[in-house]
């Protein structure tokens, strides 16, 4: 039966491939199938930026029908085409139609195309960037059938011209002295390429600069350049200047004028009008705000300079405190103005149900490469004490297994568990801090307190309860700045039960076993994230140091306890720990296509009253989220590998020192559905030695040979809110020996290096 279906497909295919895809067409059309070439030719000298290369080809990369690599290459089906040309019936009804509208694809046409005229666009493209010296042509390849063709694009371009001078804006006196003194930092500069871009964005932001000391109604289009070729060859003496027409009450510096704030309630009640500190409130009765908070957060005043920055901090600084619905802003508008050198200011605000309650069902993936089903019941008040403040009660439940294979030695993992949490926590839209540590800041801050249990349960392992109590404070000093400070966070973790395999294990491994007594972990934590967009490429960096146990420490110490110190009758964590994490995000060619880099480092060290890190604040490496190519927690330490006859091996191959690097790069496919090719590589290391996993030790020699490495493709699904995820991974090198496999490739064959996963989301 197999082999007929197979052979049945065979003919379908070749019958959809011999069939005509142009017999609808009309007399005079030709089918467009595609570019041929694209050829760009500098003139000797001359060197084409990136930007200047994606801009000419982007206009000429037209897709043509049934695209395989878009704009070369088709797929040798054309099925859309095919069903255009045979399955049209004018009857708009029957099985026929329905095939007609469900498979046919409209013919492109090269009359759609147009390449006359996108190569005139490109031409104008190369001027954008200085390059006035250039030509672009096209030719039409017709395949064996006259109505199918193929374009080929050829691009000449000359030497750039350059900037010999530049004369700035000026306003006949009014504003002159502000627009001088942006020169310092103007982005044009004399003998720098022309650019038009540049231009714009220098337009931009004298008006914004203008805009923020005052003339609030200036505008970017108000300006102009006079570009004069005529006075050398390859020279641009470059002018701005205000456009004719352009309105003399837009070159004049506004204060605010009155302001007028409403506050209305979902539903309608009795209004009531106050004055706060010269505003007018007209709020709704009861106010659901304190007046102190609304003035805090309205960064306009009467008889303040006018400005959008002051605009925009102050609606910010209203949708920050997350109460409202909706929060407009109106000014005066310009002809309302009659000559008055004052504009009243409007607010009004909208407040939002305080109460909600959300119920989530959703499939999770952790770093840890479990997947499974969860469910979160969250009910929140998100304006307890009428300031913004957030209370919330979240229960949540996960059933989780784990993906991948353990593809050194061909055995299943099978680490199934359950997991349910009960939580609560106060978010104040503020900093809870003494008001001489709190400097002025125009960016949200946020004071956190958690408190929570967890149980989770490992069937053929262990039941552990942990509990935590916390405080954090989120606040942001730049655009590209954000701290998160946690003074402190108190974790106990209580083993309830083990089976007899666990108790084994732990027996054999005293290490491990210390790390998962009952204990306590206070910590204090400090992280730091930089995060800043470099036009389409992005560049995001987070250090974070941790502390355990040193105050608690120094407090025993000092009282006269020079023992094993321990808190309500169990032994607390002392260590320290440093976790940095680089990405860069690199566009390339067309949009869709992406190039990511990865580099993490961790380490953490444990001494004083416990010389072992606890069990979750170790290392562990390989999984959906790490190197692909291995399933989690079956890398390290060092060159160390548990026996294959120990089934618990993975609770051995946890580390103190972490390293890990990836690259992949990332293309589209068709529509939603993207691809990925990746590589790959990092290990986990002991900083002390341990006897029962020899080799584990962090040391010099060797340890690039205890770098395990892993390559694979992907395919991602992008459904907007989430992406799907499938990844496989593929061996190429373990950190530890393999006697069958000598040489770098040590994988014992090539099914074991398998490593299947699926995932939600980038994996960094």
């Amino acid at each position: 039966m197999n082999r007929v279906l197979k052979i049945g497909f065979a003919l379908l295919c070749g019958v959809v491939a011999a069939c005509s895809t142009t017999s609808r067409l009309a007399d005079g059309d030709v089918l467009y199938t595609g570019v041929k070439k694209i050829d760009i030719k500098p003139d000797s000298g001359v060197v084409l930026s990136s930007d200047v290369v994606s801009a000419v080809k982007e206009p000429l990369s037209v897709a043509p029908n049934n695209p395989l690599y878009a704009p070369y290459w088709r797929t040798p089906f054309p099925i859309g085409l095919w069903a255009y040309n045979h399955l049209y019936t004018p009857k708009e009804k029957g099985f026929r139609y329905w095939l007609y509208r469900k498979f046919s694809k409209t013919p492109i046409l090269i009359s759609k195309v147009q390449p006359e005229y996108r190569t005139k666009y490109v031409v104008d493209q190369l001027s954008q960037f200085g390059y006035f010296d250039a030509s672009a042509t096209y030719e039409l390849l017709p395949r064996r059938n006259p109505k199918k063709a193929k374009v080929s694009y050829h691009v000449r371009v000359g030497e750039p011209s350059y900037y010999s001078s530049i004369e700035y804006l000026d306003f006949g006196g009014v504003g002159t002295r502000l627009v001088d003194s942006l020169r310092k930092t103007s982005l044009l500069r004399s003998g720098a390429q022309y650019n038009a871009d540049s231009m714009s964005l220098e337009r931009n932001r004298v008006a914004s600069v203008m805009r923020d000391r005052g003339y609030y109604y200036f505008r970017p289009e108000y300006i102009g350049y006079l570009a004069d070729t005529s006075l050398a060859a390859r020279q641009v003496a470059l002018r701005m200047w205000l456009r004719p027409g352009t309105p003399p009450a837009v070159l004049v510096p506004y204060k605010v004028g009155k302001v007028t704030v409403r506050l209305m309630q979902p539903n309608p009640g009795p209004v009531d009008t106050l004055h706060v500190s010269g505003m007018e409130v007209i709020a709704q009765q009861p106010m659901k705000i304190r007046p102190r908070l609304l003035l805090k957060s309205i960064k306009l005043r009467s008889g303040d300079l006018l400005t959008v920055k002051r605009q925009t901090e102050t609606q910010n600084a209203l949708n920050s405190l997350g109460i409202f619905r909706s929060v407009n802003m109106g000014v005066t508008s310009l002809d309302s103005l009659g000559g008055a050198d004052r504009a009243d200011v409007n607010i009004s605000a909208t407040f939002d149900y305080p109460i909600e309650a959300e119920f989530e069902t959703n499939v999770t993936s952790k770093s840890n490469s479990f997947l499974g089903p969860g469910m979160q019941l969250t009910l929140s008040n998100n304006n307890l004490f009428r300031g913004g403040e957030v209370l919330s009660l979240r229960l949540n439940g996960n059933y989780e297994w784990e993906t991948g294979k353990k593809n050194t030695d061909g055995g299943a993992v099978r680490l199934n568990s359950y997991e349910f949490g009960l939580s609560a926590s106060l978010d104040l839209k503020r900093l809870l801090l003494p008001r001489s540590m709190i400097r002025r800041n125009p960016y949200p801050a946020r004071t956190s307190f958690q408190i929570g249990a967890d149980l989770m349960n490992r069937p053929k392992f262990f039941r552990m309860m942990s509990f935590n109590v916390s405080t954090e404070y989120d606040f942001q000093t730049s655009a590209n700045s954000y701290h998160a400070l946690s003074l402190l966070k108190l974790v106990y973790n209580n083993l309830l039960h083990t089976t007899a395999a666990f108790d084994q294990t732990m027996a054999e491994n005293p290490a491990i076993a210390l790390s998962f007594k009952d204990q306590f972990i206070p910590s204090m934590s400090y992280a730091y994230t930089f995060d800043k967009m470099y036009g389409p490429n992005r560049l995001f960096w987070k250090n974070t140091v941790s502390s355990a146990g040193n105050l608690f420490y120094l407090a025993w110490e000092l009282s006269g306890d020079h023992g094993t110190k321990e808190l309500f009758g169990n032994r607390f964590a002392q260590f320290v720990k440093n976790v940095s994490e680089l990405k860069f995000y690199q566009h390339v060619g067309r949009k869709q296509n992406m190039i990511a880099y990865r580099f993490l480092v961790g380490v953490g060290y444990a001494y004083g009253n416990m010389n072992v890190l606890p069990y979750s604040e170790q290392f562990y490496i390989g999984g959906a989220n790490s190197i692909r190519a291995f399933t989690v927690r079956t890398l390290g330490p060092g060159s160390y590998r548990p026996p294959e006859s120990d089934r618990n091996g993975y609770l051995d191959q946890t580390g103190d020192f972490k390293l890990e690097a990836n690259v992949e790069f990332r293309f589209g496919l068709m529509g939603r559905l993207n691809g990925a090719v990746f590589l790959d590589a990092g290990n986990i290391w002991l900083l002390r030695n341990d006897p029962q996993r020899p080799g584990g030790e962090l040391r010099w020699k060797g340890f690039w040979n205890q770098i395990a490495l892993g390559t694979g493709v992907g395919l991602r699904y992008d459904i907007s809110y989430l992406v799907l995820r499938l990844d496989l991974g593929i061996a190429l090198h373990t950190p530890y020996p393999n006697p069958e496999k000598p040489g770098y490739y040590n994988i014992s064959n090539f099914r074991d290096g398998l490593g299947l996963h699926l995932a939600i989301g980038y994996p960094f």
